[in-house]
């Protein structure tokens, strides 16, 4: 019999993020594979019994890309038995969790059933805490190392965020220390859209209820003096307002004073 594959998220505030959809998997699974801190492991532990932690998975020195090939290797062992496997993972399954595409990708070439079920992700947290809207400005995404080292072409009128700034200068992908020489480099390229001294946050979003995030703004020119942890990621806001296209305009058969309502009044307001 083939085997289903359900892998969920457990938001960022241990058990406090966790969907009833997500707690009503856990508790029917016969096998539950994790990547969560202690507290949330402990709530799964009361969800289902039969949870088995990957963080075994990671060692000193070990690239994470063998960890991750180790964890779907485990994730999948059960599925040949016909086994309902669950693989719970920190905030939304599909944000930066290889090991989650991966093992999905693998179960249903294998003729499996395997469904991803939405969390609550870093960036969730990053909207309500920042204020950012993205309807308001427009919103960009990338990873750091991988916007630093190709030529993207990004809007400096819209929202920015960058992902994972601690990974800069790790190319051996074995440790979560970032070279401040790579942020100066980013910093430089920036530079290029923004002044020098725009702001950058360094964002991290709070553990517990009443924790607070962090939301420290550095200049653009001093983001290399910037500490940054394994879940900091960096958000710049809009260098200037969008210009308004007059040959669209003219194509659409309107005038800049007849644009008074949707995106467009948002801007104007905000």
């Amino acid at each position: 019999m083939p085997g289903r594959l359900s892998v969920v998220g457990t938001g960022i505030r241990p058990g406090g993020h966790l969907t009833r959809e997500a707690q009503h998997l856990l508790r029917g699974a016969d096998r539950v594979f994790t990547v969560v801190d202690g507290l949330t492991l402990d709530r799964l532990r009361e969800l289902n019994a039969r949870v088995e932690s990957l963080q075994d998975a990671y060692a000193v020195g070990r690239r994470r890309d063998d960890s991750y090939a180790e964890m779907v290797r485990r994730i999948l062992a059960p599925l040949d038995e016909g086994a309902h496997v669950c693989a719970a993972f920190y905030g939304h399954p599909g944000v930066f969790v290889w090991p989650a595409h991966e093992a999905i990708r693998q179960a249903r070439a294998a003729g499996h059933r395997a469904v991803m079920y939405p969390g609550i992700s870093a960036e969730d947290c990053l909207f309500a805490d920042l204020g950012l809207d993205p309807a308001l400005h427009g919103c960009q995404s990338f990873e750091a190392t991988d916007f630093l080292l190709h030529a993207r072409r990004f809007d400096p009128t819209a929202a920015l965020i960058l992902w994972q700034p601690v990974t800069l200068g790790d190319l051996r992908r074995d440790a979560f220390e970032h070279d401040p020489e790579w942020v100066k480099v980013l910093a430089e390229v920036l530079a290029a859209d923004y002044p020098a001294d725009h702001p950058v946050t360094v964002y991290e979003a709070a553990v517990f209820p009443l924790d607070e995030p962090r939301r420290e703004q550095v200049p653009l020119n001093r983001l290399h003096e910037a500490r940054f942890s394994q879940v900091s990621t960096l958000y710049l806001p809009p260098a200037a307002p969008p210009a308004l296209s007059a040959e669209r305009l003219e194509r659409l058969g309107i005038s800049e004073s007849e644009l008074t309502f949707g995106a467009y009044q948002l801007h104007r307001r905000g």
